[in-house]
């Protein structure tokens, strides 16, 4: 699993100031903690975090992850910000031939044995999960015909476009062949360019996703995290 977490986190303000939003406390724990607790309850234990503003609050909280039960190793962006996708570009030597990635903002609901399973049947180059929002949690951006993900990004809006990324994808890596080393390359970028191949999957997902991207997010994901602290 590679978690990307490398985000400047410009729009929560003076709450991400000092510390990376992946450290933000949420009932007693940093939002990644939460992350990885719920990763190891699905038996995903081999972690590679995607790291860059303030890494090393990060690093040192983390460590190498034994004590939360799992394996921390970490990829740098450098002196030049990635983004998402160029931060896998640069871990690309630690990665397996086929590999999850989700965001270091976002809370899932995800079978991954069951995503895994599913995706090895399959012969496209990536999968991505997504939740019919209809525009409820953010815009939505995605369209799905026959389990294929025809169209990403907000561009041209249509009736089709109800869904929305939820936050995990599954990728093998020769997706990666046409991503450039060391430059700004973004999520909407690659997936877009994998859709128009016809590369690109799209798993549905029922159960609505948070994220702690904007203050109204974080404070919407404090109140299910403290509505159901004993499940986190």
């Amino acid at each position: 699993m590679v978690i990307f977490c490398g985000g400047l986190a410009t729009r929560l303000g003076a709450v991400a100031q000092d510390v990376p939003k992946s450290m933000i406390r949420i009932e007693g724990r940093p939002f990644l903690e939460h992350q990885l607790l719920f990763l190891k309850e699905h038996n995903v234990t081999d972690i590679i975090l995607c790291v860059n503003h303030l890494a090393e609050k990060i690093e040192e909280y983390f460590g190498d992850g034994k004590r939360f039960g799992v394996s921390i190793r970490y990829s740098h962006d450098g002196p030049v910000p990635l983004g998402p996708i160029g931060a896998l570009k640069k871990a690309e030597a630690l990665l397996d031939p086929m590999f999850f990635i989700m965001y270091g903002d976002s809370y899932v609901f995800v079978d991954f044995q069951k995503m895994y399973s599913f995706f090895l049947k399959q012969e496209a180059l990536a999968m991505m999960t997504v939740f019919k929002n209809n525009d409820a949690i953010d815009a939505s951006n995605i369209v799905v015909q026959n389990g294929m993900i025809t169209h990403v990004g907000r561009e041209h809006k249509t009736s089709q476009m109800v869904y929305i990324d939820y936050g995990v994808s599954i990728l093998r890596k020769k997706a990666l062949v046409r991503v450039p080393k060391d430059t700004l390359y973004t999520t909407v970028a690659f997936f877009s360019d994998l859709s128009t191949r016809k590369q690109l999957l799209g798993y549905e997902i029922k159960h609505r996703f948070y994220h702690i991207g904007t203050p109204e997010s974080l404070e919407e994901f404090r109140g299910y995290a403290k509505a159901h602290k004993k499940n986190l």
